[in-house]
């Protein structure tokens, strides 16, 4: 890699992100085989929803995006080179697709960090964030319905990173105080 500011943004993302992985329960973030890498497969454990075979609406818990930062992502984004919706195919939101694999997150500057696409990607599959305007829907039937179901969202309305609890008891001391 030539350009010494995007190397040093690559390896500021793979190491936040891996934090992030590390410090939840709804996510294992799986980085490509290269130093620094790139590409990164998202495999979020959390509650969204599919459509059946048959048409109903279910819950599910298992989803995947891939994400990828181009070589000029650090001057200009093309949200559809950037993040892609790889499973399951009949996934059931708004602002996603299953085929082709599109997901809309929103305006994406150029240099938004791995972790704030996760979180997006997060809150959008547990339906914290959508669309609920047809004219704006990737997915029309998705935003029909969930119009007329907001009393369900959140879908899952776990934290994607795990709150830490201070359990830690005071001192005899400190309790006197």
């Amino acid at each position: 890699m030539t350009d010494l500011v995007f190397g040093g943004f690559l390896e500021q993302q793979h190491e936040e992100g891996l934090a992030l992985s590390a410090a939840s329960d709804l996510l294992d973030l799986e980085p490509e085989p290269a130093d620094p890498p790139a590409r990164y497969l998202a495999r979020l454990r959390c509650e969204g929803l599919v459509r059946s075979p048959s048409g109903e609406i279910e819950t599910a818990s298992h989803f995947m995006v891939g994400i990828t930062f181009p070589d000029d992502y650090l001057r200009r984004v093309n949200p559809a080179e950037v993040l892609a919706w790889l499973g399951p195919p009949n996934v059931f939101h708004p602002n996603i697709i299953g085929m082709p694999p599109v997901i809309c997150a929103g305006p994406i500057s150029p240099g938004t960090p791995l972790v704030d696409l996760l979180y997006r990607v997060f809150e959008i599959t547990t339906y914290q964030r959508l669309t609920m305007r047809e004219d704006n829907a990737l997915n029309h039937q998705a935003c029909v319905w969930a119009r007329q179901h907001q009393d369900r969202f959140p879908i899952d309305a776990r934290p994607l990173k795990r709150r830490l609890l201070d359990l830690t008891a005071p001192t005899p001391t400190e309790a006197a105080r």
